[in-house]
């Protein structure tokens, strides 16, 4: 490194971001994440006596430090320490890693550790060429990615691989970072005099959502936009607080964990007929740039699975939500999903319909499928011929337009796969269709000789 690479060097690190200035070095430096790098834990110990022999991957929300424990690592380890972002780098420049890696090891026999950021980044194959490397050892892997890795990292290397999941910053790691970095000297504000409001702070740690980095930010900018008074001090208050950091930062990928929980976390609330959390998490999944529509498919889906004939008018509701959504669009569509969302919510449930499909599938799958009844057959093409459709009698030619006859194959006879619910109007749905199921079984029975049926010579005149 000549003068002028060395000045460029000392120069960004003066100058470099609050958040990337304040990186902790060391595992005593390092906040939050007690449940994996607190005293005693695996990993720590492992960190501390440079043991990292096995891969791991470090997985969790922006901001929690999955990037500064990798360099913590770095600093504690023997080893010689590589980085790649899986954003910029590509197979070419693992195969150039694996290379050097190869020559260390093979003239003085010093381990390699790789460090890839935003590892779910490269696809199947990228992964691939990285596998063999990790399984032989030739390189201890620390992967870092916000998105779940048993979904998006390959199963073959999270097999080789210890699981870290890294959680949002509590309110009091947050409080302990801000109380270091005004007290820093080299690389915070300790130069300077900060005075902090109580609600200030408190602002930027409720608005921070857990991300450190979020939080220097705003601290950095409330500080560097704020003039000394003169007596020297920069006062940061309320009002300067709310104004560097104005918005939570709202933690959604639309094709990642978070999209998935979110959605998760409304459809269980509307089903457990909480409105207010459905309403939270619609919010949440609206602010965040949700497509509506695929809202809207998850509550007609919602409207079936979860209310059915407990309330029949729920799909009602939220296919005309959604076809005024379509005619209206954002903003004022949204009204529509919400009041589609808190009729959902409010409504009573049943999954009578989920369960009477899966009573007749269960059903076919054990006992196989019976023949349709010659009277039920499609009378249109052969009735001459087959007597396709004959004896069939037409409901709506009797009294209540209802008369009893045979609906199923012979063995199928009597299963019942629909249990009504006994709330709502399903409740009163269920005394009709047990006493249709009590004369239709009287109707069969009668209809039995020797214990086969008999409809062209029954035991009763057939006039019921």
């Amino acid at each position: 490194m000549d003068l002028f690479e060395q000045q460029l060097k000392e120069d960004m690190g003066r100058n470099a971001p609050l958040a990337s200035r304040m990186r902790p070095r060391t595992l005593d430096e390092f906040i939050g994440q007690d449940h994996i790098i607190g005293e005693g834990k695996l990993l720590r110990r492992a960190i501390a006596a440079d043991r990292m022999f096995q891969s791991i991957i470090l997985f969790g929300p922006p901001g929690t430090g999955k990037t500064t424990l990798a360099r913590v690592i770095a600093n504690h380890t023997s080893a010689h320490f590589v980085t790649l972002s899986a954003v910029l780098a590509g197979v070419k420049e693992l195969r150039q890693v694996i290379a050097e890696t190869e020559e260390r090891r093979k003239f003085n026999g010093q381990r390699t550790v790789l460090f890839v950021d935003e590892v779910h980044r490269w696809n199947k194959a990228q992964q691939d060429a990285l596998l063999p490397h990790v399984e032989s050892g030739m390189i201890t892997l620390i992967g870092a990615t916000t998105e779940n890795p048993y979904f998006e990292v390959i199963p073959a290397l999270v097999s080789r691989s210890r699981i870290f999941e890294l959680k949002p910053l509590g309110e009091e790691d947050l409080s302990k970072i801000i109380t270091v970095t005004l007290a820093d000297t080299e690389r915070g504000y300790g130069y300077r005099k900060i005075e902090l409001d109580d609600d200030a702070r408190e602002h930027l740690i409720d608005l921070a959502g857990g991300d450190a980095r979020n939080l220097l930010n705003a601290l950095e900018l409330a500080i560097e936009t704020t003039i000394p008074e003169p007596d020297g001090v920069t006062r940061i208050s309320l009002a300067v607080a709310e104004e560097s950091i104005q918005r939570r930062a709202i933690r959604y990928d639309k094709g990642g964990d978070s999209h998935y929980d979110t959605i998760s976390a409304f459809i269980k609330s509307v089903r457990g007929s909480d409105p207010d959390a459905a309403m939270y998490w619609l919010m949440k999944m609206v602010d965040a740039g949700e497509d509506p529509r695929f809202i809207l498919r998850r509550l007609m889906i919602l409207a079936g699975e979860d209310i059915g004939l407990a309330d029949p008018n729920a799909l009602r509701m939220v296919t005309a939500a959604a076809y005024a959504f379509d005619y209206i669009g954002y903003p004022e569509g949204l009204f529509h999903i919400a009041e589609a969302t808190l009729y959902l919510a409010t409504a009573p449930k049943s999954n009578s319909i989920l369960t009477a499909i899966g009573n007749a599938r269960s059903w076919m799958e054990k006992n196989g499928i019976g023949p349709v009844p010659i009277h039920l057959m499609d009378g249109n093409r052969d009735a001459k011929g087959l007597g396709h459709g004959q004896g069939y009698l037409y409901p709506h030619s009797f009294d209540n337009h209802f008369i009893l006859q045979q609906y199923l194959p012979d063995e199928v006879m009597g299963e019942q796969f629909y249990i009504p619910g006994n709330i709502g109007y399903e409740q009163r749905l269920a005394e009709r269709v047990a006493q249709i199921r009590k004369l239709r079984d009287q109707w069969w029975e009668d209809h039995q000789v020797n214990g086969k049926p008999n409809l062209k010579n029954p035991k009763t005149n057939g006039d019921e």
